[in-house]
């Protein structure tokens, strides 16, 4: 059971918090939809303005829900990787306001119900950024696109999450790696990883990329301890 099911909604009640909050009784269907379209806008975004590199460095996206306010918390692992100049106020402003903008168009043109309501978005740094499986699961997408041998790009990212302090980390890739005709997987592991235990804060994250022999997938558990 414990390997048929996301590690993260496993924990939702334990050491996992819902990323979306809000209440509705008619149009479930529909604000999930739109969350999920709040979710890709931004991420999207993100990686437009930072160019081929794809590396945005979001960690997580809460989106949280009233009568007539939206408001969208973003959290970075690399503010520089978002704001072009660190440090100036006016230039964070600007930003935000640039990605409100987007989204707000967003909602305008897909008709969606929450046009109505004020959009605030705030962006917080995450202090270890790769402490995040997002974060490294970026870093991974990057060396593979670059072809750098699989366990040299595994054994580096371990090496910055030790560095970050985690208690444990366990990393999958799978796919036609290397160019190989015949897909095959790699996994590497540091720690203890105890997926089964509920107390256990398990970070979890997939991650799919587009490399020249085809779509490789990368997950990524991350332990950082118990409750």
């Amino acid at each position: 059971m414990g390997n048929k099911i996301n590690p993260l909604g496993f924990r939702l009640g334990f050491t996992q918090n819902h990323r979306s909050l809000w209440f509705e009784q008619r149009n479930y269907s529909e604000d999930l939809r739109e969350d999920e379209k709040i979710h890709n806008c931004i991420v999207n975004y993100v990686r437009h303005i930072k160019g081929s590199s794809n590396y945005g460095g979001i960690t997580r996206i809460e989106i949280v829900k009233n009568a007539d306010l939206i408001k969208v918390n973003i959290y970075i692992g690399f503010t520089d990787l978002f704001i072009e100049k660190r440090g100036q106020d006016k230039e964070k402003d600007k930003e935000i306001e640039q990605l409100r903008d987007e989204v707000q168009n967003m909602l305008v043109q897909n008709m969606l119900d929450s046009v109505n309501r004020k959009l605030l978005i705030s962006i917080e740094k995450v202090d270890k950024p790769y402490r995040e499986p997002n974060i490294l699961a970026e870093y991974i997408a990057i060396q593979l696109k670059e072809r750098v041998e699989i366990k040299k790009i595994m054994n580096k990212a371990i090496e910055l999450a030790e560095k970050a302090d985690v208690e444990g980390i366990k990393i999958k890739i799978k796919g036609r790696l290397n160019g190989i005709e015949r897909a095959r997987k790699e996994s590497a592991m540091q720690g203890r990883v105890p997926l089964q235990t509920l107390r256990a804060k398990i970070d979890y994250c997939y991650y799919a990329v587009q490399t020249v022999y085809g779509v490789l997938g990368i997950k990524i558990w991350i332990f950082d301890k118990n409750e």
